[in-house]
């Protein structure tokens, strides 16, 4: 089936040929345009790739090429199209086709090669079947270009020093095939890093394949990553290509390295050094090319010197290491991850939520985020899905997350030397009312501290103003601005 949209240049010296064939095309549902040379033929298309308005001509989607031309010749001008507009596909014609000459225009782009008088259904033929890579080359820019928002750099927020370092560091190493080491805690992102360095590298257009070392059985890891021949064990019914195979050419995520048998690690110091390995059941040497990324959620370091990590692989895969702090760390990143994923999720659940409440607010950046970005991801999700109103309030977050909103808020008061303790006897009391005199007492040497400045005291506190300005009424703290 036509595609009625696409829109064809013919570019051909004789101008009796071209019409003939660009007539042939409109019958059969295309736009045309002709070109009597390359120069001209180079320039409308670049006329037409600038396109934004609705009252001039789309792109091209296929260009018919004539080899023998005066000037620059088919041959030059689909190596320069095929530069220049990366999504055209070209069709070579000639009247005096050869082999070589055929083999040189496939080989710069062309998607066919046809000799005149050009017949018709072979035309419609090549026509019909660059139009349909045109549109796979389209499909597969725009998933490029969904892979570049979803896990490039620029998807990964937040403006704690800590992690403009390592937005440094992903650009400098991108490029190279170094091995980088992550460490941190569960849900900081390890896997979003990896991700974003892939997308950077010369690799970005090879696979990206994760795997999750800690997730998969210790007897079947070795299998799962460098595969198997059929026989080699007990199931094994036929040959499997592992993960690294899978990687080649591209980049290896190994996450939970810390999780990794000796007997495993053993391999992988080898396959690392080698670059190369043989799959289970055959003494065949793979040669790969693969850049590998890991990842632990536990310190390597402790691990080594405990004798439950290899110090030779330690020292191989710690090359360029990238430590990501808990985001119970990066108090100020808390609200701006949260509005980027409100912006996300509202987007995908076509729901229309457009902020936070002071309340929900104020118990995001008190809770102490054990599960980290992860969490901080699942609770706007749900919170999105939940509430009913068009700015997400403290009652649209798990109870947990009220209920010990208690962490963060110790650290945000630094203006105060010392932090009201618990004295006397434990007294059953519900905990947000337990936890109101230590609020107050915190806001009211926050304030002091700071000689009753409202603002600086608010940014102390990691608090907007008016989240202080309703603490201040709620506990009646004017009065001691009044007698202090």
């Amino acid at each position: 089936m036509n595609d009625q949209k696409a829109r064809i240049l013919i570019v051909d010296d004789d101008p009796i040929v071209a019409d003939s064939i660009a007539e042939y095309l409109r019958t059969n549902g295309y736009e045309t345009a002709t070109a009597s040379s390359g120069n001209e033929a180079l320039q409308a298309a670049e006329d037409s790739a600038r396109c934004v308005s609705s009252h001039r001509p789309r792109p091209f989607s296929v260009c018919i090429v004539d080899i023998a031309m005066p000037g620059m010749d088919g041959l030059e001008l689909i190596r320069m199209m095929r530069n220049a507009h990366t999504d055209v596909v070209p069709i070579a014609i000639t009247g005096y086709g050869t082999i070589e000459q055929a083999v040189q225009a496939i080989r710069l782009g062309a998607i066919d090669y046809l000799t005149k008088p050009v017949i018709d259904d072979e035309l419609r033929i090549a026509v019909e079947k660059a139009v349909q890579q045109h549109a796979l080359i389209a499909e597969n820019a725009n998933l490029r270009s969904q892979l570049d928002q979803r896990y490039g750099l620029d998807n990964i927020v937040g403006s704690d020093d800590r992690m403009r370092h390592i937005y440094e560091i992903i650009e400098s190493v991108a490029p190279s095939r170094t091995t980088v080491l992550m460490s941190g805690e569960s849900g900081t992102g390890k896997s979003l890093i990896a991700r974003a360095v892939h997308r950077r590298s010369p690799r970005a257009d090879k696979p990206f394949v994760e795997v999750s070392c800690g997730s998969i059985p210790e007897t079947l890891l070795e299998s799962e990553l460098f595969g198997h021949t059929k026989g080699a064990f007990t199931g094994a019914h036929t040959d499997k290509p592992g993960r690294f195979l899978a990687a080649h050419e591209g980049t290896l995520f190994l996450d939970e390295i810390n999780s990794a048998s000796a007997a495993m690690q053993l391999k992988l110091l080898r396959v690392l050094q080698e670059r190369t390995f043989e799959s289970v059941g055959s003494n065949t040497p793979i040669e790969v090319d693969v850049r590998v990324i890991l990842a632990s959620n536990e310190p390597l370091e402790d691990l080594v010197a405990a004798g439950k990590f290899r110090q030779d692989l330690y020292y191989r895969i710690n090359v360029v290491s990238v430590n990501l702090p808990p985001l119970r760390d990066r108090i100020g990143d808390i609200m701006t991850l949260a509005d980027h994923f409100l912006e996300l999720k509202s987007a995908e659940l076509k729901r229309q939520v457009i902020g936070f409440d002071d309340d929900a607010i104020e118990s995001l950046r008190r809770y102490s985020w054990p599960g980290n970005v992860r969490e901080l991801e699942n609770i706007i999700e749900r919170a999105v899905v939940l509430t009913k109103a068009v700015r997400i309030g403290a009652d649209d977050l798990p109870v947990y997350v009220l209920e010990n909103s208690t962490g963060n808020l110790l650290r945000s008061a630094t203006a105060s030397n010392a932090l009201p303790g618990i004295t006397g006897p434990y007294d059953a009391t519900p905990l947000r009312q337990a936890l109101e005199e230590p609020e107050k007492q915190i806001i009211l040497a926050a304030l002091e501290a700071n000689e009753w400045n409202r603002q600086k005291t608010a940014e102390q506190l990691d608090i907007n103003r008016t989240t202080l300005y309703k603490k201040i009424k709620q506990y009646d703290l004017e009065r001691y601005a009044r007698t202090g």
